[in-house]
């Protein structure tokens, strides 16, 4: 691909934000359960490079966290602001899906450029992005004992598809890999939007 901004300094720039927004969503649910600043920075923490860190697992290469602790400094920073003005919010469950659908966006344009570099197909890399927007917010869900969003109606997985399919299309016809990220992320963030406020749903299997 060519770069207007090289690969490496792209994917830093996209986790560490990703990171933020994913923290913000987890410490926006720890807000809702109550907890202290340790579990502020644990759920921050955990939905911030969870879904990052089994991406970098099954493609076989360094841990990004591990590698550079700054996305660990990133999530702590956050959970620590977030405890002191999360409280003055008074619709925190709307912040977290917003939030999510930030950090959504992110990482599955993140996951997709890692697939991406490190030899698999498209379709596989897609697959990455996918994993890597999901598998965050489903810990937090599951730690925190909120319904995981992937369990309801709405549109979540999907608009990570639709968001690394836009970055893999974008890319084969030689854009700049900047151009591509956009693409991938406003592609992810917009479908996730709707949902959120048109409510979305594809079309599920009825009970019998």
């Amino acid at each position: 691909m060519q770069s207007i901004i090289p690969i490496p300094e792209l994917i830093f720039m996209l986790d560490m934000m990703a990171a933020v927004a994913f923290a913000v969503s987890g410490a926006l649910v720890a807000s809702r359960k109550g907890l202290d600043v340790v579990g502020f920075m644990w759920l921050a923490f955990i939905t911030g490079v969870g879904g990052g860190t089994l991406r970098d697992l099954i493609l076989g290469v360094p841990v990004f966290w591990i590698v550079d602790t700054a996305h660990i400094y990133a999530c702590f920073a956050t959970a620590v602001v977030m405890f002191f003005i999360a409280p003055m919010v008074e619709s925190r469950k709307r912040l977290v899906l917003w939030y999510d659908a930030i950090g959504l966006a992110f990482v599955t344009v993140v996951g997709t450029v890692k697939g991406l570099e490190a030899g698999t197909g498209p379709l596989i890399a897609v697959v990455m992005g996918v994993m890597t927007a999901t598998v965050g917010g489903i810990i937090r869900d599951v730690v925190s004992g909120e319904p995981s969003v992937i369990m309801k109606r709405e549109i979540y997985v999907t608009a990570a598809v639709a968001g690394g399919a836009a970055f893999v299309v974008v890319s084969s016809f030689q854009f700049p890999n900047t151009i591509a990220a956009i693409s991938g992320f406003v592609t992810t963030f917009l479908v996730r939007g709707c949902t959120i406020i048109y409510n979305w749903s594809l079309p599920s299997h009825g009970k019998r």
